[in-house]
C-alpha cells in the first residue's frame, strides 16, 4: 500500500502569471485569429490586464465598453 499523502495542484497564482500574457501578446502581435469564446476566456483567467492587450489589437468583445 502507497504511504505517501497526495499533495495539492498547482495553485492559482503559480498558473496565471506574465507568462500567459506574454503568450496572449505573442500570439495577437503574429496575427492570429483568436475566437471571440477564447479572447472571453483569457479575460476571466487574466482581468483587465488581457482585456488592455485585446483592445490594443484593436479587438472589442461583445458586451464590454
Amino acid at each position: 500500500m502507497n504511504s505517501r499523502k497526495p499533495s495539492p495542484g498547482v495553485s492559482r497564482d503559480h498558473r496565471i502569471s506574465d507568462d500567459g500574457l506574454d503568450r496572449l501578446r505573442k500570439q495577437l502581435d503574429s496575427g492570429v485569429k483568436i475566437s471571440q469564446p477564447v479572447l472571453q476566456q483569457w479575460v476571466k483567467r487574466y482581468g483587465d490586464v488581457a482585456l488592455e492587450i485585446i483592445e490594443q489589437h484593436g479587438i472589442k468583445l461583445p458586451g464590454r465598453k
